[in-house]
């Protein structure tokens, strides 16, 4: 899968809460960095999303996504049904078919 295509599979496996896709999408030694947590693992990340997410029936509403050569950037909100949460931006590194990084940056 091309960079653009990984990421928004991310967020559809996570939307939609097929994390043995989710994992899939992710390398074995992925990093996620956001200004309030970092991530060192994938299987630490995957645990975090699928048991302790504040609140796991959120949707991902992404405005673009664009890439280029190994890498893809998202813009987005968070929606809660119809209720924006926050606005995002995520910025993912690929290699061999699989995001290895992702810095994640909200308001």
């Amino acid at each position: 899968m091309d960079p653009a295509s990984l990421a928004r599979r991310y967020y559809d496996a996570l939307d939609d809460h097929e994390y043995d896709a989710f994992e899939e999408v992710l390398a074995a030694d992925f990093v996620q960095r956001r200004p309030d947590r970092t991530f060192e693992d994938r299987e630490s990340f995957v645990q975090f999303m699928r048991e302790d997410r504040p609140n796991p029936d959120t949707s991902h509403e992404l405005e673009a996504v664009i890439s280029d050569g190994e890498r893809a950037a998202a813009h987005g909100r968070v929606l809660d049904g119809e209720r924006v949460l926050f606005e995002f931006a995520d910025f993912f590194e690929c290699a061999d078919g699989q995001i290895v990084r992702l810095e994640t940056y909200s308001r």
